[in-house]
């Protein structure tokens, strides 16, 4: 997630630089040619096209990549709603452990000592699942750009690298999972397709065992186990956005009719400026390449917003929320020996 209010000069460069060299390059190309043979009217009726047909098409095309990138930020702002209330049920969990089990219920002393493990265990795991859960989504799925060509893809992990998960130890998830999962687990969970789903469904099974040994009767087992059903449904949701893309009849369409709109600007630009004298022509090389750059750069965000797990600088900070997560639980644990919040770097919070 960027967190500078605003992006500057060479950031902007940095991710429009090539861009603009092909813009500046194809109007250039067009107004040298309408140079060369503007005396020919046949071949200057050819490179000329009235302004009007290209103003529809391009209002048109702008209503198109408007409507995509609405739906690309709907799917950014409902991951973050996820993660938000994944926040809030975590911190439910911990406090519901850290309150319901007890030794109230069984016949005889119970150690605290005991019980302390126990409420370490299950909130231990919980904060695994949240690192798996990060790491699973972060696997590439075929529709995001590192999945793809050989420029883009090799541009995808470049970004990923520099605004991305590059910016730390992405190997973070296994040392994470092997510190927060009981002994024996790890090997057994990390083997699982979809491991989060596995924890969720240990942690059902040790509520179970609790239950048995009375150190949780029904009403707090059901409470629990319904906190466990929450971090289902949150799970799903993060996957749903994950696993289906924006339908490509958008999101792939899109970059279709901006290149249309592309190709065409130079030749109703040079035939409106041509009107301003002999060089005016050469005056639309800067208009057609600040419209044209405009339009490309309104389907880049929404086309790099779209998919919120993918390991870029537009990412939902999943890292962070995790260490905001492990911090608050620790604490509900009485642990004073704890992680520092996740700091942002270069401009990026990950």
């Amino acid at each position: 997630m960027f967190i500078h209010k605003n992006f500057t000069f060479k950031r902007i460069l940095t991710f429009s630089g090539i861009h603009i060299l092909w813009l500046t390059a194809w109007m250039t190309s067009v107004t040298a040619l309408h140079a060369i043979f503007h005396d020919s009217k046949i071949f200057t009726s050819l490179i000329s096209i009235p302004w009007l047909p290209l103003s529809i098409i391009g209002t048109a095309v702008a209503f198109y990549v408007g409507f995509k990138n609405n739906q690309a930020y709907d799917r950014l702002w409902e991951a973050r709603k996820i993660w938000g209330a994944i926040v809030n049920s975590s911190r439910a969990w911990g406090s519901a452990v850290k309150g319901y089990v007890s030794g109230q219920f069984v016949d005889g002393d119970y150690s605290e000592e005991n019980l302390q493990v126990i409420k370490k265990r299950l909130i231990y795991r919980h904060i695994g699942w949240l690192y798996a859960l990060r790491s699973q989504l972060l696997i590439p799925t075929p529709w995001e750009h590192i999945s793809q060509g050989r420029h883009v893809a090799r541009l995808a992990k470049k970004r990923r690298e520099t605004f991305g998960i590059g910016l730390l130890d992405d190997e973070i998830t296994m040392k994470e999972l092997m510190c927060f999962l009981p002994e024996g687990e790890y090997e057994r969970l990390i083997n699982h397709k979809n491991t989060a789903t596995q924890i969720i469904d240990q942690q059902a099974q040790d509520l179970q065992q609790l239950r048995k040994q009375h150190l949780i009767e029904d009403f707090r087992h059901i409470a629990l186990q319904d906190i466990l059903n929450e971090f289902y449904v949150h799970q799903g949701k993060c996957e749903r956005i994950k696993k289906f893309p924006l339908p490509r009849q958008y999101g792939g369409m899109s970059v279709i009719f901006v290149g249309i709109f592309i190709f065409l600007l130079p030749f109703g630009m040079i035939s409106e400026f041509h009107k301003l004298g002999e060089y005016g022509a050469w005056l639309s090389i800067p208009f057609s390449v600040l419209v044209a750059w405009i339009y490309l750069m309104m389907e880049l965000v929404g086309d790099y917003s779209e998919n919120p797990f993918e390991g870029t600088g537009n990412d939902i900070p999943m890292h962070s929320l995790c260490r905001v997560i492990e911090i608050d639980l620790r604490e509900m644990l009485g642990e004073t020996d704890l992680p520092p919040a996740v700091e942002a770097v270069n401009g990026v919070l990950m």
